[in-house]
């Protein structure tokens, strides 16, 4: 007992010995704190920067965690602070720099006066702001030739956009840690970067989603509600066409209007041979609406799920400033459409009406009242949450992962719908896939400044003029979307709005979103790639034996494109 007792003074006092001789230490040296935050040239966060310490231009090691470390990484709000000792006195005579790497950013030296350091006894502070300029170094260009070829194979279809962003993001990256290792100056995007990019709410709201559909599908909803667009109709071909879109109009502004068209076309094409006209003069309109309608939610089409989770904006906000623009715009369609296929329309008959209604009641019922009624009641219970979402602040893939939850495991539990068959053909798993990669490839050129350079000519151009940006931003990315497609579009241009809008004065109003939102979405309608939607429709229709060209699909849709942008623009200006 007395042995452990003498063992345990011994520790005591070598602990005060060890403690003391620290505090000597420390009192013969001035200690040092320099702070602050790294900002690129639109005054955003720069992460990742690696910070090094120079006194009288040699390294100078930092203290981190009680421990010695060559340098520094900047958080992700672009913070750094370092902590460093000097022999007490040298402060006078010593010139202390840091230096700031990183690559597609000049390499950058700040020296600080001795000054500048507020003084505490033997302890230094200084806290500043530093400002790096890019450098369009090679990270630059490998990002921006492997988007600009990815976002050519996706839109022009030489490659499955899945596979197209898949092989690009893995290029990025294969470059940046092999190339980069060697050399700094082709670091393009870090795998943590990468992940961060990633946008978990509009993936997890899509999948959401798309299980909410697959089950309803099954119950046989969306067909009836075709059927009863014919019969109350009642055997008018205009009147036909005018309330198959405004049904197609309602059903995007809450499901995904791929999935719309994919439930409405085989039964428009049926209804169409019956009355004798073209199947596409009841198609391309519908086309026309699913792509409107998509725009008056935040849920409705992809473009608005991405700048809805970029930006935080709130179901009920699209809702406002955009259904408007979708009711003229449907109004200005129904006009439209009476002018272009009136002849093809007067070319319908059907020898008897009720004979024909008896007989799309029959094909096209409710096959599961039991289903449909709890899959509306649980539609209806993530809707709500989608409109007050913003009071909750709760994320909306929070709300649709819920109810996907319930429905499924209602479906399966009581058999009506075969989990596998649901997981493995519902949940568009390539789309899912596309979007994770894509978030990647955009998070690439974002590091490596393209958006940066994209961002500051739209500014130049519009000089910093509210109406000239709403002009710019609109028409762009309209007849962008029209040619390429809008969701990678959409993904690039996202952090380009974001510094708009704090830099343009009156752009506080949300009004450059609006104008993206709008922008991306109509312009889907101008050409047969601009959307996905129109694909699948034309797919659709394409396999039954009834195929139109590119340029015969744009004959009607490129021109109402220009009329619903044009309202659109109208709008923006006026209520702007």
């Amino acid at each position: 007992m007395k042995k452990l007792l003498f063992f345990l003074l011994l520790c005591l006092l070598a602990f005060n010995i060890s403690a003391f001789a620290s505090e000597t230490k420390k009192d013969d040296n001035d200690v040092f704190f320099i702070s602050g935050t790294v900002l690129d040239s639109h005054k955003e966060p720069v992460k990742d920067a690696e910070i090094h310490l120079l006194v009288n231009g040699i390294p100078h090691k930092i203290i981190d965690d009680h421990k010695e470390v060559e340098k520094t990484i900047t958080s992700s709000h672009g913070t750094f602070m370092l902590n460093f000792n000097l022999a007490k006195g040298e402060i006078e005579k010593a010139k202390i720099e840091i230096e700031i790497v990183k690559s597609s950013y000049k390499r950058t030296r700040v020296e600080f006066k001795n000054d500048e350091f507020a003084v505490k006894g033997n302890e230094f502070y200084l806290s500043r702001d530093i400002l790096l300029e890019r450098h369009l170094g090679p990270a630059f260009w490998i990002a921006t030739i492997v988007f600009l070829i990815a976002y050519a194979l996706i839109s022009f279809e030489l490659l499955h956009r899945t596979v197209a962003a898949m092989i690009g993001a893995a290029t990025l990256l294969i470059l940046t840690y092999t190339l980069g290792t060697f050399n700094p100056e082709f670091h393009i995007i870090s795998f943590e970067r990468a992940i961060a990019a990633i946008d978990m709410n509009v993936i997890f709201l899509l999948m959401g989603m798309m299980i909410i559909i697959g089950v309803l599908k099954h119950t046989g909803v969306f067909q009836w509600c075709a059927y009863m667009s014919y019969k109350i109709a009642r055997g008018n071909i205009m009147i036909l066409a005018i309330i198959s879109c405004f049904f197609i109009t309602i059903t995007s502004a809450f499901l995904d209007n791929v999935t719309t068209m994919l439930l409405y076309t085989p039964v428009l094409i049926e209804i169409a041979i019956a009355l004798k006209i073209n199947p596409l003069s009841l198609l391309i309109p519908g086309i026309m609406a699913s792509n409107v309608g998509g725009t008056a939610t935040l849920i409705g089409d992809p473009p608005n799920i991405m700048i809805g989770s970029y930006t935080g904006l709130t179901f009920m906000q699209f809702v406002y400033a955009l259904t408007p623009v979708v009711i003229l715009s449907m109004v200005a369609l129904v006009i439209y459409n009476k002018f272009f296929y009136s002849k093809e329309y007067r070319k319908g008959k059907v020898e008897d009406v009720d004979a024909f209604i008896s007989y799309l009641r029959e094909e096209y019922k409710i096959t599961d009242k039991t289903l449909l009624g709890y899959g509306l009641f649980i539609m209806g219970l993530v809707v709500a949450f989608f409109a007050t979402h913003g009071f909750w602040h709760m994320e909306v893939s929070i709300p649709a992962l819920f109810g996907a939850g319930l429905l499924f495991t209602y479906a399966v539990v009581t058999k009506k719908v075969k989990m596998l068959e649901l997981i493995e053909k519902d949940i568009e798993w390539t789309t899912l896939l596309f979007f994770i990669f894509l978030f990647i490839i955009v998070g690439a050129v974002e590091e490596a400044g393209l958006l940066a350079v994209i961002a500051d000519w739209v500014h130049d151009l519009s000089a910093g003029n509210l109406t000239v940006a709403i002009c710019l931003i609109l028409w762009v990315s309209a007849i962008m979307s029209a040619f390429v497609d809008n969701i990678p579009f959409t993904a690039t241009m996202l952090p380009i709005v974001a510094y708009l809008s704090k830099v343009i004065p009156g752009a506080e109003s949300n009004v450059l979103w609006w104008a993206l939102a709008l922008g991306a979405c109509f312009g889907g309608n101008g050409t047969l790639i601009g959307a996905s939607a129109n694909v699948v429709t034309i797919g659709i229709a394409e396999s039954a034996g009834h195929k139109i060209s590119f340029f015969g699909f744009m004959k009607y849709a490129f021109l109402f494109m220009m009329i619903s942008v044009a309202i659109a623009n109208i709008w923006l200006l006026l209520f702007y």
